[in-house]
């Protein structure tokens, strides 16, 4: 990996009946203020509306906020979309109040990450710093 070519961009995005949108909003902000460019889609998004958005933007990763038990259907469905577009790429993560026993199959399906309950924000920006990079 080299060095980054212009900011990482990231598309955080709460799909499907979220509406509490707080913690997406904090880890926005603590995107934006670690340099990232940030999208915000929202709450009530479509996991069509996140990719697309995603793919349009030219985003290196989607953070998304998942409800309790949406986050199998939710997080595989960006996924595979992501694949479908030829968009497997851009990198995805996510938290919420995820089971840990949930975390290792969202993984196996090809989550990149995912932030349990108590994560900090700087836990994502460090991990996101890390893992994903724009192509030189």
């Amino acid at each position: 990996m080299g060095v980054a070519a212009g900011p990482i961009r990231v598309v955080v995005a709460e799909p499907g009946l979220d509406g509490h949108d707080r913690e997406a909003k904090a880890i926005a902000r603590a995107l934006r203020d670690a340099g990232m460019e940030v999208i915000y889609t929202g709450p009530h998004q479509t996991p069509e509306h996140v990719v697309g958005t995603a793919i349009q933007e030219d985003a290196d990763a989607i953070g998304l906020s998942v409800l309790p038990g949406a986050h199998h259907t939710l997080f595989a469905a960006v996924v595979e979309l992501l694949r479908e577009r030829d968009a497997a790429d851009i990198k995805v993560f996510g938290g919420g109040s995820i089971p840990e026993a949930d975390i290792a199959p969202l993984k196996a399906k090809g989550v990149a990450e995912i932030f349990p309950p108590g994560a900090t924000t700087t836990a994502v920006v460090d991990w996101v710093r890390a893992n994903v990079r724009r192509p030189v």
